[in-house]
Parts: C-alpha cells; sequence; structure tokens
C-alpha cells in the first residue's frame, strides 16, 4: 500500500462517526448493511450517514452495491489489511515472518 493511500485511510478513520461505521460495517461482515439500517443503529440523520460513507469510499474502506432504492455498504478488509501490513512493515526488527502470521489472521470473505 502506498503512503498516501495509508494518509487517506488514516484520515477517514480519524473522525468518531466514520471509525463507528467502519466498526459496524466490520461486524456485519460479508452481507455488509443498508445504509438505513446504518444510520438507524448509529442514530444518525441519512444526509450526514451519506457524507461519512463518501469519504470511507473514496478512502478504499468501503465500498457500496445498489439493491433497488436502498444502497447496501460493506467493508473492505483487503484494504484495512493493507493498511495494517504497512504500518507493521517493520515491526519485530524487520523480521516479518514474525508479523506475517497476525496479518494472516485479518482474512475475510467480504
Amino acid at each position: 500500500m502506498e503512503k498516501k493511500h495509508v494518509l487517506d485511510a488514516l484520515s477517514a478513520l480519524a473522525h468518531d462517526m466514520r471509525l463507528d461505521v467502519f466498526r459496524l460495517l466490520i461486524k456485519a461482515g460479508p452481507v455488509g448493511m443498508a445504509a438505513g439500517d446504518i444510520a438507524i443503529a448509529l442514530d444518525v440523520r441519512s444526509n450526514t450517514l451519506s457524507n461519512n460513507l463518501t469519504i470511507l469510499s473514496a478512502a478504499g474502506l468501503v465500498s457500496s452495491l445498489r439493491e433497488g432504492r436502498s444502497i447496501r455498504y460493506f467493508a473492505q478488509m483487503e484494504s484495512m489489511r493493507g493498511l495494517l501490513g504497512f504500518l507493521m512493515q517493520d515491526c519485530c526488527g524487520g523480521q516479518e515472518d514474525l508479523c506475517q502470521p497476525v496479518l494472516d489472521q485479518i482474512t475475510c470473505a467480504c
């Protein structure tokens, strides 16, 4: 993952509501959540949620799929894995074999 993408992702997650949305989508797993359900779960207005989902999407942390009049959102676990891999790249004194098992656990069929 390039440094610019890492900074975009960290910037997107450095907001209370966006962090809550991303964590909620991680819990939802591969089925994701409809925008309306996210708004209800987090008790936020639709237009506020929409703006925050747009920022998360632009950072590559969230994807969406239109379902009729609704939009379903999904956490992009590969992007999170890339972000964590970048952050942990030189951990353990640069011994990648010690960090790799942790990164390997961050897989999801999302």
